[in-house]
């Protein structure tokens, strides 16, 4: 039994580090993509008004946004249905089923 115990909780770690590791290439991937983006606009607008509108900053923006959403499910997965929820609708079916 201890052996599935350990075995079960090396693979929850492992997915773990795996979604850690998806969103540091995700976040990785968001610095260069924006920074390049916001040079090339910067040097096509050439410094004018038009860079500080929506069309030089919307993938920022809404890749941003995307990014916080994914920061959220791989450092707060247990915010709305964590483990105490789940054991206490698993308990709860249980008991249910008895008779």
């Amino acid at each position: 039994m201890k052996n599935y115990e350990y075995e079960e909780k090396y693979i929850r770690a492992k997915k773990r580090v795996e979604s850690i590791k998806g969103f540091h290439g995700h976040l990785t991937a968001y610095i260069i993509v924006n920074a390049f983006l916001l040079i090339f606009f910067y040097n096509v607008f050439e410094g004018k008004e038009e860079f500080w509108g929506i069309q030089g900053f919307s993938t920022v923006i809404f890749w941003g946004i995307g990014l916080a959403i994914h920061a959220f499910c791989v450092f707060a997965p247990d915010f709305f249905f964590g483990k105490k929820w789940e054991q206490k609708q698993i308990e709860k079916f249980m008991n249910e089923e008895k008779f």
